[in-house]
């Protein structure tokens, strides 16, 4: 049917989105993957070795994967087929291959170019397993997910990831100026709102240009579009993020390293960056929690309590106002000093326990309800700390076939240098009446 409409010439007629109508014509014309497609990129390198093999392209929407996967059959003189794993399932694989070996059989390899690869299940991943070894096809596959959780290793193990940037401002910019050439005109926006275009499109290519098509329908003859009037023009496009994805962990991880790294600006703009995005605040309250003992513990006792008090603060208000209380939870963790002593103190603590098993405490910290206990030696020898001088008895209370173990070791910072005087204390003490 579709050779019908080109014979009558109908085709042509059909109107074109601007982001197809700009589909580079070559890998020079690609924007933003200049890592990838410069005179030194990855790419470029493999496609003049002659030598490109399956790929996968990794990155965020809009970036080029399925243009570069496009221009790569023409560089190497292979066959363009392109499936999606959204619509395509086992009998569509077997056409697709079949079509494939027939192709090559007449001296013609092919290039298949699979979108949303990380939507195949393990089964159907491992179908390209063969035609990928015997040379039936070349591979990519694009995945906005990350493939080293999405893809099988075997895949894997025969295909070189590509990883595709979000592109940035400088290559947006230059998207926009041939989509002006194209048009023939100029976006009818001012500075101010052309910088806002640009970061509302999120390193979207596809986007910028999408939304710079209901810019040119939306302004009258002579019309400039500031800011303001540019935000009631077109939708904000929602940040790319997905709650149950790598997006998701990696800003959360970017949010906890800002403020174990003591950067409070950092630290409120990935939590900005979340709220925004649409993460539950209440997920957010509970990772502050986290941060206030596993990177601040004692040498602030404090934080915890206001992480805590954040999280009532937001349970009692909601949004937007308790997120305020979120954002001062956070300064205030991002601020405190860091210690993960009580952290590490822990984890040692819970690997001794594993290693040395069911050890009994020592019998002299143990009640002795019954006259049998008593006779057995329950608490024979405690001593009550309260009645011992500086209340410090200074017994052992470590298993008998246990030596007393170093967990717990302060740092010089915050509360825990007044923690780490106490301790110096006792061990002084120990010292002293001879109970090292």
């Amino acid at each position: 049917m579709s050779d019908l409409f080109q014979a009558a010439k109908l085709d042509s007629a059909a109107p074109r989105p601007l982001a197809d109508r700009l589909r580079p014509a070559t890998l020079d014309e690609v924007a933003g993957q200049d890592h990838l497609l410069g005179p030194d990129g990855a790419l470029k390198r493999l496609i003049g070795a002659g030598a490109m093999g399956s790929l996968v392209f990794w990155g965020p929407p809009g970036t080029g994967k399925t243009t570069v996967a496009r221009l790569l059959a023409n560089e190497t003189d292979l066959a363009f087929d392109q499936i999606s794993a959204i619509f395509s399932g086992v009998a569509d694989l077997k056409k697709t291959f079949e079509a494939a070996r027939a192709r090559r059989l007449t001296g013609k390899g092919t290039l298949l170019f699979v979108d949303e690869i990380h939507r195949f299940n393990r089964a159907q991943q491992d179908s390209f397993l063969p035609v990928m070894e015997d040379g039936t096809i070349t591979l990519i596959g694009a995945t906005t997910e990350n493939p080293s959780f999405e893809l099988n290793a075997a895949l894997l193990s025969r295909a070189r990831v590509m990883i595709f940037r979000a592109l940035d401002a400088d290559a947006i910019e230059k998207l926009l100026a041939r989509a002006e050439t194209v048009e023939g005109k100029r976006l009818p926006l001012d500075a101010d709102a052309r910088a806002a275009l640009i970061a509302m499109a999120d390193g979207d290519g596809r986007a910028a240009l999408t939304l710079s098509e209901e810019i040119w329908r939306a302004a009258r003859e002579g019309e400039i579009f500031d800011r303001s009037a540019l935000s009631t023009v077109v939708q904000r496009r929602a940040p790319i993020y997905d709650k149950a994805q790598e997006g998701h962990y990696n800003l959360i991880s970017a949010l906890h390293k800002s403020v174990r790294g003591s950067d409070p600006d950092a630290a409120l703009y990935y939590l900005a960056r979340m709220l925004v995005a649409g993460e539950d605040p209440l997920f957010l309250a509970r990772r502050v929690v986290r941060m206030a003992v596993e990177d601040i513990g004692l040498a602030d006792p404090q934080a915890l309590v206001v992480a805590n008090a954040a999280k009532e603060a937001y349970d009692f208000l909601g949004s937007p106002e308790g997120e305020l209380a979120l954002a001062q939870a956070v300064i205030y963790v991002a601020t405190a000093p860091k210690s993960n002593a009580a952290y590490v103190a822990y984890k040692t603590a819970r690997r001794l326990a594993q290693e040395k098993g069911s050890l009994p405490p020592p019998k002299i910290i143990l009640n002795a309800p019954t006259a049998t206990m008593r006779e057995a030696g329950y608490g024979a020898g405690y001593e009550y700390d309260h009645d011992a001088p500086d209340a410090f008895s200074g017994q052992n209370y470590w298993p008998d076939s246990l030596k007393p173990q170093k967990l717990y070791q302060p740092v010089e910072r915050g509360f825990e240098r007044e923690l780490a005087k106490r301790l110096d204390y006792w061990a002084r003490l120990r010292r002293e009446r001879g109970q090292t």
